[in-house]
């Protein structure tokens, strides 16, 4: 019975870094591919860079965006963000509580 005492704080380790670290990078891995899938020509993104841009071609791997200094060539893993589906959100009316 010891020995189980003893192997259960390393089983609880094991547990807690499963839920709070491997866990959440799998379901970030998994958005991402599902990200880039979605992408479509006249998307407006950003890249992990910075850089904001309108794709212009997508190809297997790469990605070419208009980025308004000229077209520029990027990998698909360097996009972060969508930002077509952002921009034509309805924007919502700010609150004021009156005193």
């Amino acid at each position: 019975m010891e020995q189980i005492t003893s192997f259960l704080p390393i089983l609880l380790m094991i547990v807690v870094v499963y839920l709070f670290m491997i866990r959440p990078q799998m379901k970030r891995q998994k958005d991402e591919k599902k990200f880039g899938e979605a992408l479509k020509r006249g998307d407006r993104v950003i890249t992990k860079s910075g850089l904001h841009g309108k794709i212009l071609e997508l190809n297997e791997s790469t990605v070419v965006i208009d980025g308004g200094a000229g077209k520029m060539i990027f990998e698909r893993s360097a996009l972060s963000l969508e930002l077509t589906k952002k921009l034509n959100e309805p924007v919502k009316p700010a609150v004021v509580k009156k005193k």
